[in-house]
């Protein structure tokens, strides 16, 4: 590969990255919806199913960085200031899937749900970005497509939300044949 294509490349190593966090959040409430049905307990299932996201969790958030920790050779230092955020991060994102969790078990359908999800949660990291680390030139330097890109997330959720398809009749399953009992002698 010539020298001139190097940073193009590396330039977009963080769309790939971000590809897998979309595939992986946008399964990710119908998986744990499916995972909250086959626990077959209709009052805790949704508390079960969610045990199993925390030790995933702990399995990719844990042990996956703690490898690339020791691989790579980093050292241990750990900032107070990076360590604070990074568990109100953790608490946040775990909250947040927790609130998902809870949305199901108030009979709200993935689909919905995670609409309403994913089209709220860029408006409001959009406003938090703005108001910890404010523009150069405040919010007047702001151009109209930023707040226009805003209300087409908001107006986008309400769309998938309100013309959703609805869900097909789910498969019938053959009901078992009786045999006769042989005739007694």
């Amino acid at each position: 590969m010539p020298p001139s294509d190097a940073p193009a490349q590396a330039g977009m190593t963080w769309l790939a990255f971000a590809m897998l966090t979309v595939v992986s959040w946008g399964v990710y409430g119908v998986f744990l919806h499916n995972g909250q049905i086959q626990m077959q307990d209709a009052v805790h299932g949704r508390y079960k199913a969610f045990l199993f996201v925390g030790i995933a969790y702990f399995l990719v958030a844990v042990l996956a960085p703690l490898f690339m920790l020791v691989s790579s050779g980093a050292d241990w230092k750990y900032p107070s200031g990076g360590m604070a955020w990074s568990l109100v991060a953790g608490i946040v994102g775990a909250i947040g899937a927790f609130g998902v969790l809870l949305a199901f078990g108030a009979k709200g359908s993935p689909s919905v749900v995670m609409a309403i999800v994913f089209s709220g949660a860029p408006v409001v990291n959009a406003v938090v970005s703005l108001l910890m680390h404010p523009p150069t030139g405040g919010v007047a330097s702001i151009k109209p497509g930023f707040w226009l890109g805003l209300v087409l997330a908001a107006v986008g959720g309400c769309l998938v939300t309100f013309f959703k398809p609805a869900p097909g009749k789910p498969p019938i399953k053959p009901v078992a044949q009786v045999q006769p009992l042989p005739p007694q002698q």
